[in-house]
């Protein structure tokens, strides 16, 4: 019914466009191009060597092959599947999108739901090697639904996006719900280089409902990078403790002239309580049981990059955990050296 009551209003939309990714398009030259598909990927091979172990190991952590365009001036399409995700085949999006007014998008299918700062990044737009417990373990979503964004006109630019999902994962779309799952995410830029960021979701994955909530901030210059984000996890009838996730890091860029464009300089805090996905259980007793245990991470990093955006990148990282007595720490999840090069097509 809301798409059917826009369509009246999609031809005093205005003569530019845009693709899937937001980049806006003029429509004469779009016309002219014959909607072309634009392909791109993204390749990341790494070594870990774990320091307690004494044992590496060598891994393509992603290979990601994307097909994006449009098929019309207000209608774009992406279609993203990773040929190795630690060695599985995933598709990852799968959606349509429409633009009937300006500022304004409908999104429809499968893809990353609208919440936080550091989960919503694509694997060539991260600073590390490793994401942090936000993005990895805590507020990763990635679901099947549908998605309205809106930019407004205003002198200070705001993004609002939200949705609704099915929350029953991406390979068993058939089953019929009587809840839907949400999400919505708010960036606000209150100034040049400033972000500020407020996201809020409900999933649902068996009986439990998990309501989250995010608040994060960035400050970018021409050579910074200083970010922080704090999530707050919380579990219907107490079924779990709520949860508490912080992610901290700041990059500092220094130009080369010879072989390297730039080369960065990382540090990263960031931590999580007790956390459960929420669908594993103790087989005696049924209850919620942990996922990831509490601890706490520091990173250091250096990267060489052969241009300023993220195109090809060389990474060194060294991640040293802390975790307390009683935690159980996975093979995973030790300390480490990481080394990672990453190139984008």
């Amino acid at each position: 019914m809301l798409l059917l009551s826009m369509l009246p209003l999609a031809g005093h939309a205005q003569t530019n466009t845009a693709n899937e990714d937001g980049k806006v398009i003029d429509k004469e030259k779009l016309e002219q191009e014959d909607y072309k598909p634009e392909i791109h990927g993204t390749i990341r091979a790494k070594y870990e060597y774990q320091t307690s172990m004494g044992a590496g190991r060598f891994e393509v952590r992603t290979a990601r092959v994307s097909i994006t365009g449009n098929v019309l001036p207000k209608v774009a399409y992406k279609a993203e599947i990773d040929l190795s995700d630690e060695g599985q085949i995933k598709m990852l999006d799968a959606y349509a999108r429409l633009f009937p007014l300006k500022d304004f998008t409908v999104t429809a299918g499968q893809m990353r739901v609208p919440f936080t700062i550091d989960a919503h990044r694509s694997p060539h737009e991260q600073y590390f090697a490793n994401r942090s417990f936000i993005a990895k373990q805590v507020g990763n979503v990635r679901d099947v639904g549908l998605t309205l964004g809106y930019t407004f006109p205003t002198a200070m630019p705001i993004i609002l996006e939200g949705g609704l999902y099915n929350g029953s994962g991406l390979t068993n779309q058939k089953v019929w719900h009587k809840d839907v799952n949400y999400s919505a995410k708010a960036q606000l830029f209150p100034a040049d280089g400033f972000n500020l960021t407020l996201s809020v979701q409900g999933i649902q994955p068996e009986d439990v409902w998990m309501h989250s909530y995010d608040i994060g901030a960035y400050y970018e210059t021409e050579r910074f990078h200083i970010e922080a984000e704090y999530l707050y996890k919380q579990y219907s009838h107490n079924a779990f403790d709520d949860v508490h996730s912080v992610d901290a890091f700041v990059n500092y860029d220094l130009p080369l002239r010879k072989v390297f464009n730039k080369m960065s300089f990382l540090a990263r805090y960031d931590m999580m309580t007790d956390h459960s996905d929420g669908e594993t259980r103790d087989e005696n007793t049924g209850a919620l049981s942990i996922t990831d245990y509490k601890r706490h991470r520091l990173t250091a990093g250096i990267t060489f990059s052969l241009s300023k955006a993220f195109r090809t990148d060389l990474r060194l990282n060294f991640e040293k955990y802390f975790y307390p007595e009683g935690s159980i720490a996975k093979e995973s999840e030790q300390d480490k050296i990481v080394l990672e090069l990453m190139v984008r097509f």
